[in-house]
Parts: C-alpha cells; sequence; structure tokens
C-alpha cells in the first residue's frame, strides 16, 4: 500500500504535466535574492523560519481567513528571519498567489514549500519570488535530488534539502547540501517525534551542513531541544497561525544557538 507521500508525488506528476501545458512564458524576476543560507549563518540565536499554512492532510484546516501579506508583515515584525508559503493546492490549501502576495508584502528570504518533482516547478516559485525551494529526498531519486538541486541554484535559488532518515542523509550528503531539514513527522504515517532531530542532527552538523528543524515545535523547550541537537534554525507553522499573540510567542521561542559540538 502507498504512503501519503507517495499518493502526493503521484499527484504532482499529473500537476506537472497539467502546468506544461498551461504555462506560458515564465516571467524571470531580476530581484537580488535573499540568502538564508547568509541568515543562518550570522544568527546568535535560532533561526525562526516562520510558515504561512492554511490547512494540511493530517491536521485539516487550521486557518483559512488569514491574509498572506498581513501575516508576513506580522512575522516580520515579530522578528521572523525567513517565511516558508505552501504553494500546493490540494493539500494545503496554498499556491503560487499567496507566494507572490508574501514576497510583495516583505523583503525576507522566502521559502516555496512544495512536493518538487520537476524543473517547471521551481520556475514558478523563482517567478512567483521564492528564494529558497525545499526539496524532499525521499520524495526524489538521488539523480533527479541532484538535477534539481543544480538547477535551483542555476537560477540563483537556494535549497533546503529534507530528511526524515539516515538514507535520505546520504542522499542529502553526496549532493553536499548546504542547509539540511530534518523533519520531525513522518511523512509516511504523519506522527510527529522530536527525536528524529535528535537522532540525525548530530550527523547533519558533523557533516558540516547547517540544521533546520521542522514539524512539532510547540514550545519553547521544543526548540531547545532541537538547539542541543545541533539546530541553526527551525520552521514553525501551525503554532503561528494559530497564535493569539505572536509576539510573545516569538519571544518564547527565541533561543541560543549552540556553538561549537554540544557535548550532552
Amino acid at each position: 500500500m502507498g504512503t501519503i507521500l507517495d499518493s502526493i508525488i503521484e499527484r504532482k506528476k499529473v500537476e506537472v504535466e497539467e502546468l506544461r501545458k498551461s504555462a506560458r512564458d515564465i516571467s524571470e524576476i531580476s530581484s537580488k535574492p535573499r540568502s538564508l543560507l547568509k541568515a543562518l549563518r550570522e544568527a546568535n540565536n535560532v533561526t525562526i523560519i516562520s510558515e504561512f499554512k492554511r490547512a494540511s492532510p493530517s491536521k485539516g484546516d487550521i486557518n483559512l481567513s488569514l491574509d498572506p501579506a498581513q501575516q508576513a508583515k506580522l512575522y516580520a515584525q515579530a522578528g521572523a528571519s525567513a517565511i516558508s508559503v505552501l504553494t500546493d493546492e490540494i493539500g494545503f490549501k496554498g499556491s503560487f498567489t499567496d507566494l507572490k502576495k508574501v514576497r510583495e508584502a516583505v523583503d525576507l528570504p522566502i521559502l516555496c514549500k512544495d512536493f518538487i518533482v520537476d524543473q517547471i516547478q521551481i520556475d514558478l516559485a523563482r517567478s512567483a519570488g521564492a528564494d529558497v525551494i525545499l526539496l524532499i529526498a525521499s520524495a526524489l531519486s538521488q539523480e533527479k535530488l541532484a538535477e534539481l538541486y543544480e538547477y535551483a541554484y542555476e537560477k540563483g535559488l537556494e535549497c533546503l534539502v529534507e530528511i526524515h532518515d539516515e538514507t535520505d542523509l546520504e542522499k542529502a550528503l553526496h549532493i553536499k547540501a548546504e542547509i539540511i531539514g530534518i523533519n520531525n513527522r513522518n511523512l509516511k504515517s504523519f506522527e510527529v517525534n522530536l527525536g528524529n532531530t535528535e537522532k540525525l542532527g548530530p550527523l547533519v552538523k558533523k557533516a558540516g551542513a547547517l540544521l533546520i528543524s521542522e514539524s512539532g515545535m510547540k514550545t519553547r523547550d521544543d526548540i531547545i531541544r532541537a538547539a542541543a541537537a545541533g539546530a541553526s534554525g527551525v520552521l514553525v507553522g501551525e503554532t503561528f497561525m494559530t497564535s493569539v499573540d505572536l509576539i510573545e510567542t516569538f519571544q518564547t521561542f527565541s533561543v541560543p544557538v549552540v556553538k561549537g559540538h554540544h557535548e550532552d
């Protein structure tokens, strides 16, 4: 039986075929890219990538009424170092239009978060104003991951390569990924376990890549755990999308980066 990820990837392949038929000339944008890599390297505190996410397959609707530009401005004011925008329509009720609106509203690095399986999605992300794209190692063959990674960098974009286990980590290291995200959500069962960052984090740091912990960040303790495992950044969606006081939540999540090798 196929997993949730398998079914999403199959759907994406169909969507890509539709995009190919309908895509006119995708406009090239000339704005200078904003670097997530630079933000991660220079930060003293754990970098917060706040996510605009209306819904998800595991949670259903999270917050459908928020305006992307308004929310992005609030994130920037609260202290976000970057903003992630879900552009998958069917599973997450997102769109490239949301990304464009966020780009017009803020001057922070923007991550296009989607299930990218083809170069045309990278072109669309860039034309909508993304600076970074997500590549999910378990959704792509080694060859395809390398091809999309190189293509994104040729287009002036950075890549966040997402991993879930040691096999994915090998794939990410093979292409010398500079930013690696550990997803604490198992994309096969959709269960969340921060232990995944604690298990894989030291291996990522040993390899010299910058680490972002993704999913399941609900409390200050979660951020502290991620930092102790070597995370330079965290990606937070649902907690911010449902927060009644963003400034306060951000302040709670402000945790120093653990410099050097962490000794237990």
